[in-house]
């Protein structure tokens, strides 16, 4: 296991803030409710890109903040912070007020850059020296103001570099963070050729967020129900990972091809199956392989209930629908259940599918419209506390490996947010269009036993 060493170089903290900025707030609604208490969403995207430190300090790390403080003139909450109101009745905002900034972090490496971009299992303690952490919340007699985003970028000598970034899920869900740093690298790149209005930008590139929350605010009476249920019995920090972790994580990829012959399979065994995406066969693939590698139980093991756990993004299916770049939280909570032994049976792979199908088409494509029955989405998955379940982060929609700062595509991503349960991240690969990466943290024993099932159960279903 290779050891990290993270320095500092320059100052430790520089922050960053959007030049003549306009004071801006948005409604905190049951969306982004759902999220109180989560840990914050730490990754970090990694470029193969060999620089000297003089190039590095005097060249990439000012376009990264000058163009960091361009594009937060567009994406003002994220320089700003959660307010949470200390008396009863006031209502939760998302505030950016001026001279509010985004903590940057400047930091230097000797960690061994090829090991820590492999697939192959490495430390997930390792990676905590790249990824910033949210500033502390700073406290008035009224509220409690909770910072939102913080960058890192640190530098491997000779190697490459890679960008740390972490937000609080209360702010935003996936597509929004992708958004932002797909915005981000454009503005860069863009800046370089002499291109700043980076309204137009942003315009042209599909990346300007969308922030009005009419039709969301006090949807069906969702944000007085899970202020109630949630809100009021949550802390305002987001818990922080404890280290060390002692798992490992690595990353296995599906060619194109190879989820064809998956899909093939499964319409050959089950020709009326209802939903069959890329989504449905590589979280039926993971779901069997978990339940196959899991540790032996005891006698009544097969009859417990196992749940596979994701979320579907509500943008265009709301009514009226909302536009793509929405800016915040927009997830509908979704579950697949079948018993622990039917997932480790021979049809195991079928019957994955078809309960993941069926989920889909009960809350995604519900008659009844999709936030059927959100109401008590809080209930329902407490219940899962405690139970066999594995939760999917991460969409095939969410091109992180299209983040281009003009050092060219990243070489790995890692989303550090997969080591607190066991949850799997899913994006899309870098290599190939069609390909997909499925990222995993597990101890080494369970990372052992899941890798030698994943390949055994692959090979047999594709021959």
């Amino acid at each position: 296991m290779i050891k990290t060493s993270c320095s500092t170089i320059s100052e430790a903290l520089r922050s960053h803030r959007p030049d003549s900025a306009p004071e801006f707030s948005l409604p905190v609604v049951f969306f982004d409710m759902l999220w109180y208490g989560f840990p914050p969403n730490q990754s970090v995207l990694f470029y193969e890109f060999p620089c000297s430190k003089s190039h590095f300090l005097e060249t990439i790390v000012p376009e990264l903040k000058s163009s960091l403080s361009l594009t937060l003139t567009q994406l003002l909450p994220l320089a700003g912070n959660i307010i949470y109101p200390r008396k009863p009745g006031n209502k939760t905002v998302l505030r950016y007020e001026t001279g509010n900034s985004v903590s940057f972090t400047v930091s230097e490496s000797t960690a061994d850059f090829n090991h820590l971009t492999g697939s192959h299992p490495r430390g997930c303690d390792e990676f905590y020296a790249f990824a910033p952490h949210l500033p502390p919340p700073t406290s008035s007699e009224d509220s409690v103001s909770c910072p939102v985003l913080a960058l890192q970028v640190t530098l491997f000598p000779g190697q490459g570099l890679c960008i740390g970034f972490v937000t609080d899920h209360v702010v935003a869900d996936a597509s929004t963070v992708a958004s932002f740093m797909q915005a981000w690298a454009l503005i860069m790149r863009s800046r370089r050729s002499g291109a700043d209005n980076v309204r137009d930008l942003l315009t042209e590139g599909n990346l300007l967020p969308f922030y009005d929350r009419k039709l969301v605010t006090g949807l069906n009476g969702l944000d007085e129900i899970y202020c109630n249920v949630i809100v009021d019995s949550s802390s305002a920090e987001p818990p922080s990972v404890k280290l060390p972790i002692n798992k490992l994580r690595a990353a296995f990829v599906l060619k194109k091809e190879e989820i064809q012959k998956l899909k093939n399979f499964i319409l050959g065994k089950s020709p009326s199956i209802g939903h069959l995406s890329s989504f449905t066969i590589i979280c039926a693939l993971v779901w069997v392989c978990s339940a196959r590698s899991a540790a032996p139980s005891g006698e009544d093991a097969d009859d417990e209930p196992e749940y596979l756990c994701f979320v579907a993004d509500c943008r265009e299916r709301l009514n009226p629908p909302l536009p793509a770049k929405y800016f915040g939280n927009c997830v509908a909570l979704v579950k697949a259940e079948l018993k622990h032994g039917e997932l480790k049976g021979d049809d195991g792979f079928v019957m994955a599918a078809k309960a993941i199908g069926e989920a889909v088409k009960e809350t995604v494509y519900s008659e009844k419209g999709i936030l059927h029955g959100a109401e008590k989405w809080p209930d329902e998955y407490e219940k899962l506390i405690g139970k066999r379940q594995i939760a999917v982060a991460g969409s095939p929609r969410f091109d992180f490996y299209g983040v281009d700062y003009g050092w060219g595509k990243p070489k790995k991503l890692e989303g550090l947010f997969t080591d607190g349960g066991g949850s799997i991240l899913l994006c899309k690969s870098r290599d190939f269009e069609g390909d997909l990466e499925i990222g995993l943290s597990r101890s080494m024993v369970q990372m052992d036993a899941f890798t030698s099932v994943f390949k055994e159960i692959l090979g047999s279903l594709l021959s």
